[in-house]
Order: C-alpha cells, then sequence, then structure tokens
C-alpha cells in the first residue's frame, strides 16, 4: 500500500467495501447532467466538530477551513488535479525568474458590509498569513512585499522562487480578509473572527453554540445568479450515533472527512436516498499519527519514544482504528505525494524490543509491573482519534507503560497541546496538504515552534539538519532534487521520531441525493458551495 496513488486508491476503496460486505461506491450527484440547477431551499450541513471560529486566516483545524470559505474567498480555487482556477484573480502569471507573481483582480466584487475589494485587501492578508496563519510562515517565508500597482492589480514579490506558491491560494488555505475590518487591534480577537466579513456567496447571519452555524444567500455575489440555496446551515452534532440518525432522517443533507463512524456506512449507503462520494480530499491528504512533547523528562529520551513505536502494531491501527479505511504512512509525506518515501517502513511491532528499550533507558517495571505513567490527550475531531488514544492506551500497557486518555472539547485541545503545553503525548490528526512545503514543514521547522498556534511544531523539535534541508526544498525548481530533498528529511525524522506517522485516512463525503453539485473541486466540501443546488 505504501505507493498506492490515487487511481488506486478508488479502486482499492471499492474494492474494500465489496470485502467488507458494502456495497460498490455509489457515487453522491454532482453534476447537473444539463439540467437547470433549481432554486432555493436550506441545505443542513454537518460540522464537526464545531469550529473555534469562523474565519481560518490564522487557523488550520478542518471546522474552521469548512466555515471560513463559505463567506471568505481565495485568489484562486482548484480542480480535482489541482491545477489553478479563477476566483477573487481572474488572471495570473509568474516572471521569468520566479520571484513575482502578478495577479489581476476580479472588477465590480464587495465586502458583505457594501465596501469595494482591492489589491490593498489582497496584500494586507497575505502579510497578515505570513504572520500568524499556522502555514503561512512557511508558505510566504519568500514574499517580500506584496505591491499594488492599482486596484485591481496585486504583485506578490519573493526573494527566492516558492514552486508551490500557485497551489497555496485557496479561500481556506489563504483567505483574503477585509483590511478595512482587521487592519487595527489585534487579528487574533478580532470579533469579525465570530461574525466573519467576506466577499463569498454566503452571509453570515448567526452562530447558536453548541446548535448551528447559519449562513445566507449574498444577493450580490459577483457571480451572478449563484449561489442557488438561500441558506445554508452548519449542524453541530456530537454525538456520532445522533449524526447517523440525522442522515437516515434526512435532518442532515451533506457531511465531509467520514461524517458518520465507518462502521455505520454499509448500512447507511444501502439507503436510497443516500450516497458516498470520495473524491474532494486531494487538497487535503490527511495524516494520523502521535506528537511527542520533547520538552517530558520521559518523552525527551529517544528510547523511550521508540520502544513506543514498537509497542503499537500499525496493522492494528489500520484495521481496527481506520477499519481499513486508510494507507500506512510511516512518513510525514504520505503514499498520495510524490515525494514520498516509499523505502521506510512501519516500525516493526515487537514488543520484546520495547522492553528492551525502556529497561536501557532506566525505567524497569515496578510493583505491578507498571513502569511509569503517561497522559494521553486526542484531538476531539470525528471518532478516529478517540480510537487510536484507547488502542495506544491498550499497547502501552502491555510493556509497563500506564496511559491515562484525557479527553476535552476542540478549543481546551488546542490550548493544552499549543499554547499551554500541558501535554505528554497525543493522537491527533494534520492535512498535509498538496505540497510538503505547506502542509509538512510547518510541523518539523524549528523557525514553527510557535506557542498558541495550532497545527504548527507541537513537539517543538528542533534539528538544524532538518532545517536546511526543508528551507532547500522549498525554493529548488529542480524535481529530481526537491524528491531528494524530501526524502533525506525524511529518513532524518524516521530516526529521530519527534512525531510517530501511522496511517493516511482516506476520507468520504456521505450526501442525500437530492444535493447537486457538492464536489467540484478539489476541495470537496471546503469549497464555497456556490454550485450546491437542491432537487424535490
Amino acid at each position: 500500500m505504501a505507493g498506492l496513488n490515487r487511481r488506486a486508491f478508488l479502486i482499492s476503496s471499492t474494492a474494500a467495501l465489496a470485502v467488507s460486505g458494502m456495497p460498490a461506491l455509489s457515487f453522491a450527484q454532482s453534476a447537473t447532467n444539463g439540467a437547470a440547477p433549481t432554486r432555493g431551499g436550506t441545505l443542513n450541513m454537518l460540522i464537526n466538530p464545531e469550529p473555534p471560529v469562523l474565519v481560518s486566516i490564522f487557523q488550520t483545524t478542518g471546522p474552521a477551513l469548512v466555515a471560513s470559505s463559505k463567506v471568505l474567498e481565495g485568489l484562486l480555487a482548484y480542480d480535482f488535479d489541482l491545477r489553478p482556477k479563477p476566483q477573487l484573480a481572474t488572471a495570473w502569471r509568474t516572471s521569468p525568474d520566479g520571484l513575482k507573481y502578478i495577479f489581476t483582480l476580479r472588477e465590480n466584487v464587495r465586502w458583505h458590509d457594501g465596501l469595494p475589494f482591492t489589491s490593498a485587501d489582497v496584500a494586507f492578508s497575505i502579510e497578515l498569513l505570513k504572520s500568524i496563519h499556522p502555514r503561512g510562515r512557511s508558505t510566504f517565508a519568500n514574499v517580500t512585499r506584496v505591491s499594488t500597482p492599482d486596484a485591481r492589480t496585486a504583485v506578490i514579490e519573493l526573494s527566492k522562487p516558492a514552486p508551490y506558491l500557485l497551489k497555496a491560494l485557496s479561500a481556506g488555505e489563504s483567505p483574503i480578509v477585509p483590511k478595512h475590518l482587521y487592519a487595527s487591534g489585534d487579528p487574533l480577537t478580532n470579533p469579525h473572527n465570530n461574525a466573519p466579513v467576506g466577499t463569498g456567496p454566503f452571509r453570515f447571519k448567526s452562530w447558536t453554540r453548541g446548535a448551528n452555524i447559519v449562513y445566507e444567500r449574498n444577493p450580490d455575489y459577483w457571480d451572478a445568479g449563484k449561489p442557488y440555496i438561500d441558506a445554508l446551515v452548519l449542524k453541530v452534532i456530537p454525538d456520532a450515533a445522533a449524526r447517523s440518525a440525522a442522515f437516515e432522517t434526512g435532518a442532515l443533507d451533506l457531511g465531509g472527512e467520514n461524517p458518520v463512524p465507518l462502521t455505520d456506512l454499509p448500512r447507511l449507503t444501502q439507503l436510497p436516498q443516500l450516497a458516498v462520494e470520495t473524491r474532494g480530499y486531494r487538497f487535503l491528504e490527511p495524516l494520523a499519527e502521535i506528537d511527542f512533547n520533547l520538552q517530558h523528562p520521559i518523552l525527551k529520551d529517544l528510547r523511550v519514544r521508540q520502544a513506543i513505536a514498537h509497542a503499537i502494531n500499525p496493522q492494528v491501527v489500520l484495521r481496527t482504528v481506520a477499519y481499513g479505511y486508510a494507507d500506512l504512512s510511516p512518513t510525514p509525506i504520505t503514499p498520495g505525494s510524490p515525494y514520498h518515501d516509499a523505502k521506510l517502513a512501519p516500525y516493526a511491532f515487537d514488543t520484546a524490543a520495547a522492553e528492551q528499550l525502556l529497561d536501557a533507558a532506566g525505567y524497569p517495571r515496578k510493583a505491578g509491573g507498571v513502569r511509569f505513567s503517561l497522559t494521553h490527550d486526542f484531538l476531539p475531531y470525528g471518532d478516529m482519534y478517540r480510537r487510536q488514544a484507547d488502542y495506544v492506551k491498550s499497547a502501552l500497557a502491555k510493556v509497563g507503560i500506564d496511559v491515562t486518555v484525557r479527553s476535552q472539547d476542540l478549543p481546551a485541545f488546542l490550548k493544552r497541546v499549543y499554547a499551554d503545553r500541558q501535554f505528554d503525548f497525543s493522537s491527533i490528526g494534520v492535512n498535509t496538504l498538496f505540497d510538503p512545503s505547506v502542509g509538512v514543514q510547518r510541523l518539523y521547522w524549528s523557525q514553527n515552534i510557535r506557542p498558541g498556534v495550532p497545527f504548527s511544531n507541537a513537539p517543538h523539535y528542533s534539528n538544524a539538519e532538518v532545517d536546511r534541508l526543508l528551507e532547500a526544498a522549498a525554493i529548488e525548481t529542480d524535481e529530481s532534487k526537491r524528491v531528494a530533498l524530501y526524502q533525506q528529511f525524511q529518513q532524518i525524522v524516521y530516526r529521530d521520531l519527534p512525531i510517530l506517522n501511522l496511517v493516511a485516512p482516506r476520507m468520504v463525503t456521505l450526501a442525500n441525493r437530492r444535493v447537486h453539485n457538492h464536489t467540484v473541486s478539489a476541495q470537496g466540501l471546503e469549497g464555497n458551495l456556490a454550485d450546491v443546488y437542491l432537487s424535490a
């Protein structure tokens, strides 16, 4: 499975479902088939868990990206092959030396409060992303300035090439925010983070915490006639069984990133009104991992981390945690990427080796067989990471490590791990995205040790050679050299083990068949849903 590509992924997904007794994937309707879109109606879409904020200018949590991209837009969108398409930019070109990206901006676009969108908003947003976005520090590291020759032109100027940049300008990843509302005060506490004002197809109406986020149609949207639906309601349903029931009864129309327990999918997809879609995740490339706090007095010892790696069976994670909807990925660059190093195998499941390493590290078994105790936090996003945490507790008990699993809501988890750093080790999922410079570098680069910034370098890992390789790969325009640099990087972090990488989950979207055109790009449900319409 290490070399599984996207086409093989779809084939193997269908085969896996057939083996498990589930019918072959019935793809959700996502094309008009020549029919005119129907206007009106309310789309009820799951958002799970509830996002901490509704603007992704400084957030990379999946729910925040989903919520943000309906109101705020990016310069570009992307087709299923990651080719750029116009959004707020209608045209773009790169200078011959690769140091300037010139964007022609869309005319007659207005913010939801009526003020005009201009190049000043683009320049301000790119600088803001560079300073406060978890991935922006590396994505826009080479940006020296954004010049604005006129209101309809923005020029991103670089000190060094950034071969990935044109793929990093989507609404969720790099939202353009209104300068007039963000230029003063602390952007992290701006009230518009919870009541966004954008240029997108939907306007913010209300947020009832713990229940729903309501967006209404923007009648002045620049893409005349869109959106087709009158309202979009993002529903918060924490309980997994309740989510499945909501799809059965029609209370939910749409949900992504494995919205129901995978064990429920065979039953739900036999219902005539429901269908599964597997496209729309190429932009994300998700990865399940275990992050170690390298400042912890026990876990800072490499031998202890290696022992934990040997005590965890990746095949069990694949089968019983991910229910087979994943590929093994012992490196931070997933098998779907051309930069993945397939030569690196998962750490061997070997409890004897784990015991020997723990003895050598000075942690013999005491009375009762326990060597030491740790607390394990898990990302409260879907159900997979709770299952992973429970398996970690069981697996480590067999080698004398007593683990307490701690649960909390998403804001509390993010604060504990990234701001307060009051954690030992955690089960977490990250999106490694369309390019390692954007999605992977932030996790290992020492310059991204940024307390308070979610999904940055949580272990506080620092290795000068890793920094050099990442920085060199980020500006390398020769693909073969870039592959070599990223393979060297993977080999080092595989040995240093600041993070134990486990599996690359395969995501599915569940939709009522009355929902059309929900997945029309590589962003999937992180797209703006301007094309969605409902049939009777």
